[in-house]
């Protein structure tokens, strides 16, 4: 299943990469990438291992907010 979320608080290629890195070692999650000039992070997970919420969560815990 594909997702993509909006980020607030992306500000250079290392918040991306930060972010990316936390989508890589979310169980389930493949795929990952995050694009910082459209605030975007898309990502390929299997639900019936994390689910979205967690996904979220751990963005949200890594310091950035995940835009409704």
């Amino acid at each position: 299943m594909q997702h993509t979320f909006k980020i607030d608080g992306m500000t250079c290629g290392g918040c991306a990469s930060s972010i990316r890195k936390v989508l890589d070692a979310q169980p389930g999650v493949t795929g990952a990438e995050v694009d910082l000039a459209a605030a975007e992070a898309r990502f390929d997970y299997d639900p019936a291992q994390t689910p979205l919420a967690s996904i979220q969560q751990a963005i949200e815990d890594a310091g950035y907010d995940v835009v409704a």
